[in-house]
């Protein structure tokens, strides 16, 4: 079946689950308050790699774009490690803890990635970048099991 149809036959979250899709929403809010839109844009990015969510990629590359990012920081998001001269490093601290959050069930939350993220990000930043983290991956989840297309943004 078609991508496309799948979709088609698969609910609505937003629709069927109207105060979860709403709360999941005010979680977005309020866990980018206060961040870096590119840092944010980085982390959900980087998660939606991982989680191989095209919806969720699609749409937040494409913010990012529209929020002036450029074309190399994109590009390279997914071998930022060997790229790191193109990334802060707070950048790298988060993209590093949204990994190993994204991956918990491999290892866990390593106590160095944790260590690294604290040194760059206060207790207040830190909180908020682990709730951006936790957002995208729900979101990346929902996106997935509800056969979400690339390319289709209900937000506009």
């Amino acid at each position: 079946m078609a991508a496309a149809e799948a979709a088609r036959t698969r609910l609505d979250f937003g629709k069927s689950a109207r105060p979860a899709f709403c709360a999941l929403i005010g979680l977005d809010a309020a866990a980018r308050e206060g961040l870096d839109p590119a840092l944010v844009e980085l982390i959900q990015i980087r998660a939606s790699l991982l989680n191989h969510c095209a919806y969720c990629l699609h749409m937040h590359t494409n913010d990012a774009r529209k929020a002036g990012e450029s074309e190399d920081r994109l590009h390279l998001v997914a071998v930022w490690r060997e790229a790191r001269h193109f990334y802060t490093e707070r950048e790298q601290a988060a993209l590093a803890l949204t990994e190993a959050v994204t991956l918990v069930a491999d290892a866990g939350v390593p106590d160095d990635v944790y260590a690294e993220a604290a040194a760059v990000f206060d207790d207040h930043e830190l909180a908020q970048v682990l709730a951006l983290i936790c957002t995208i991956n729900t979101w990346n989840r929902v996106a997935l099991a509800t056969g979400k297309v690339a390319g289709t943004d209900e937000r506009r």
